[in-house]
């Protein structure tokens, strides 16, 4: 069989599954089937109501529950692939002979120690306090930067004219990247979110494989004008370890270049949908811009760019009085823990500066915590600050597109209104 049309047939095989088993309730198959333009916190709760732990029949087991989300992630019996069933080569694309290396797949976001400790270790001097006061003064240039570009205009694009640009150049200047272009570092990070929910059809895939191949020429060519210039920047310091394979470097360049960005233009504009939809945290934001980091806070709670994450257990064990045989994926829904009532007062309620609002899960916990957590609440805040302080008036312009993803949760276009032209009333919030 050819391979597109075995691909095709998979995908309609695949989705055919899924809608069955969502019209029979499995809770698995409703959020695989869902719209990513749909709320998902309402089936979030479904699955709450069922338990600490709900199998599916689709082969995996689910779990809402704060409690059991941070212990699993803490677990070192349990790990992000399979003990001993990965390699590279199972789900490889070959472009031009010359395998395609994954992030998603291959960097250390997935992979087990000491893998993941070996290759963290690296780039972890990048993100400590120290790295991130260094990076303070850059991150205000960026954004002032960018909003001076929109001041003038009635109207903008909150995320591809300024959520989407401001972490991309830090993160850019971070990696050593002369000549950072914003729109090809966008498509090619959303070509890889996208596909986190895995590919819906055959255009999905070839912008998958075009936009890693593009990617993958693009950090060819940075390593080798690194190796010949070195600066002080993550890349340089990455290619005098002659351990690290070329695979080795792509994966842990793409990784930070896509998740140093992705989260953080989520982050910004699931912020301002929050502060737009809540004039007293608008109104306390205008009058204290420091009042930005509680909001970033509580956003990352009640609304984290990041819904969820897997794990497997290394052998059969038993999750809350139910034994897990080994190598079955258990969904951790983050964004339903962190609104767990037997944690968080008020769950559903966006209070920013509570006094539990420390306790999410929205980057994750355990070996594999968010490493730029501190870089994406730092431009976070800084975005925030930086939009109220010039635009007090900012209102939502338009309708809200949401990103086609379920996975990863924010605006793909997000028009606003400055003040300066008739204001529309905001048409779509987070709940």
């Amino acid at each position: 069989m050819p391979s597109t049309v075995k691909n095709a047939t998979l995908l309609f095989l695949g989705r055919t599954v899924v809608r069955a088993q969502a019209l029979l309730g499995d809770p698995a198959a409703r959020l695989f089937g869902m719209s990513p333009a749909r709320d998902p916190y309402p089936a979030y709760e479904s699955v709450r109501e069922r338990g600490p732990l709900v199998k599916s029949r689709m082969g995996l087991y689910l779990t809402a529950s704060h409690e059991l989300c941070n212990s699993l992630l803490r677990d070192p019996g349990f790990g992000t692939l399979p003990a001993g069933e990965f390699s590279p080569v199972d789900s490889a694309a070959y472009v031009g002979g010359r395998r395609l290396v994954n992030p998603v797949e291959e960097s250390f976001l997935v992979l087990n120690p000491p893998d993941h400790t070996r290759l963290r270790r690296l780039v972890a001097p990048w993100f400590t306090p120290r790295g991130l006061r260094e990076q303070a003064a850059t991150v205000a240039r960026v954004v002032e930067e960018y909003l001076d570009e929109v001041a003038g205009r009635p109207t903008f694009d909150l995320v591809g004219d300024f959520a989407a640009r401001v972490p991309i150049q830090v993160v850019a200047d971070l990696l050593g990247v002369p000549g950072a272009d914003h729109r090809s570092f966008a498509r090619w990070g959303s070509a890889l979110v996208n596909a986190l929910d895995g590919v819906r059809d055959l255009g999905e895939l070839r912008a998958l494989h075009n936009g890693l191949r593009e990617f993958e020429a693009f950090l060819d060519d940075l390593i080798a004008h690194r190796r010949a210039h070195p600066g002080d920047d993550i890349v340089s310091a990455l290619v005098k370890h002659e351990d690290l394979t070329r695979e080795d470097l792509i994966a842990t360049t793409e990784l930070l270049l896509v998740a140093g960005f992705e989260t953080t233009v989520n982050l910004i504009g699931n912020s301002v949908l929050a502060v737009l939809a809540h004039p007293e945290v608008r109104e306390r934001l205008v009058e204290d811009p420091d009042h930005a980091e509680a909001v970033v806070e509580e956003t990352l709670r009640l609304d984290p760019p990041v819904q969820y994450t897997v794990r497997f257990p290394f052998k059969s064990t038993k999750i809350g009085g139910t034994w897990v045989p080994k190598g079955t994926p258990v969904m951790l829904l983050l964004a339903a823990a962190n609104r767990d009532p037997a944690v968080f007062a008020d769950p559903h309620r966006f209070t920013p500066g509570r006094a539990d609002g420390r306790e999410h899960l929205a980057f994750s916990s355990g070996i594999h915590y968010c490493l730029g957590a501190g870089l994406a609440r730092m431009e976070g805040a800084a975005a925030l600050r930086g939009l109220f302080r010039r635009f007090p008036d900012l209102r939502a312009a338009g309708r809200v597109r949401r990103r086609p993803s379920r996975v990863i949760r924010g605006a793909a276009r997000f028009p606003v209104s400055t003040g300066l032209a008739k204001d529309r009333s905001i048409v779509e919030t987070i709940r």
